[in-house]
């Protein structure tokens, strides 16, 4: 659904101001470069602009390189591997998985991919803001900070989807004062909005390599989606 820039920030005080934005990409970049792995819980909400809300969490797994994988544990188990070449979705109670191209998949995780090594941050944002709502008050609620010492990056996506009705108009980034992810807000046309938020970081954890690897149980149809596309065109 996005092909988008998503990345991470960091917050560093000083004398009560925020350092300007290349100072806060250098600190993300050394805290997530030394790290091989990440493991963090997630609660993710969805809306439409209108009436349309819905809500989901469970726990997410980083490993370089390129590697993912999203355990959704509520309201529903569902499943979403990038094994460094494809893109696995797969929801037990359909008995149906749907397989892409990591280079193919416009989902939103997709790009997420770059907290395992393979994007920097220099080519996934055009440009790069400090939110200062305190010099807007009018501003969007959802722009401000949740954590009274985290801050708040705003992002102007560098590549977008073809679709108009697909692409991102910003993504705002927030971090706490240690650097660590705290909130991704995508907002895409239309007045769709996707909010995630991470706790629980944990680095260098020895995570299994089957944790990437999907083998549909038995009975499980495989949908591949660039052949569901071509035969609608």
């Amino acid at each position: 659904m996005i092909r988008a820039a998503v990345c991470l920030l960091s917050l560093v005080m000083i004398g009560g101001s925020v350092r300007n934005e290349r100072s806060i990409i250098q600190a993300l970049e050394t805290r997530y470069r030394r790290a091989s792995s990440f493991k963090a819980t997630f609660y993710e909400q969805y809306s439409d602009g209108k009436s349309t809300m819905s809500a989901e969490s469970g726990t997410v797994y980083f490993s370089k390189p390129g590697r993912m994988r999203w355990e959704y544990e509520s309201p529903e188990q569902k499943l979403f591997i990038v094994d460094g070449t494809n893109v696995w979705f797969y929801v037990p109670a359909d008995h149906t998985a749907s397989r892409a191209k990591v280079a193919e998949s416009s989902d939103w995780r997709t790009p997420l991919a770059f907290l395992a090594g393979k994007t920097d941050l220099s080519r996934l944002c055009r440009r790069l803001d400090v939110v200062d709502t305190a010099a807007a008050p009018s501003a969007n609620p959802g722009d401000r900070a949740t954590g009274p010492a985290n801050t708040v990056l705003r992002c102007t996506p560098r590549e977008n989807a073809a679709d108009p009705a697909q692409r991102i108009r910003e993504v705002l980034l927030e971090s706490d004062p240690d650097g660590r992810l705290a909130r991704v807000v995508i907002r895409q046309a239309g007045n769709l909005e996707t909010e995630f938020r991470f706790g629980n970081w944990e680095e260098n954890l020895p995570i299994p390599e089957t944790k990437f690897h999907f083998v549909p149980p038995p009975g499980v149809a495989i949908v591949d989606e660039s052949t569901l596309a071509n035969s609608l065109r």
